[in-house]
Parts: structure tokens; sequence; C-alpha cells
């Protein structure tokens, strides 16, 4: 997901991305409170949870940096 107001981003794991959001939104979660609102960029549906959060822990490890870009881009969201 992005902040609309300071275009940070913020990834995590979920089962239902339309209730995510929306607890985001609702300034529910507190690491993106004061963020809001946010809007999804991109998901991706894996076949188990651990490997929703074996993503996740990568995407965490590589956040800003060059190869996080790389992976942006591939996904097509080279300018977020």
């Amino acid at each position: 997901m992005k902040s609309t107001v300071d275009g940070r981003l913020y990834i995590g794991q979920t089962n239902n991305v339309v209730q995510r959001l929306e607890r985001h939104n609702k300034g529910f979660v507190r690491a993106t409170r004061n963020r809001k609102p946010l809007e999804v960029l991109i998901f991706k549906e894996f076949e188990t949870r651990g490997d929703a959060m074996k993503m996740e822990k990568y995407l965490k490890s590589l956040k800003g940096g060059e190869e996080f870009k790389k992976v942006i881009k591939h996904w097509g969201l080279a300018k977020w």
C-alpha cells in the first residue's frame, strides 16, 4: 500500500485485501494511522500464508534499496 499523504509504502500480508485496506484507512493500524488514506498498489496471491510471510519479509529486507526498486519496476510500479 502507499500513503497518499507522504508517498511512503506499507508492506504487509492478509487474507482479505479489501478489509485490510479499510482497517488502515479507518486508523485501526498504528503503523499507518498518521499516513492515511492509503491505496493498494499491488497484491499478489500465494499458495500458503507461510509463502506470503516469506515474501513480506523479503520485501521488507529490500525496502528502499536498489533491489527493491527493481522488484517494484518488474511488477509494473516503477513510479509509485
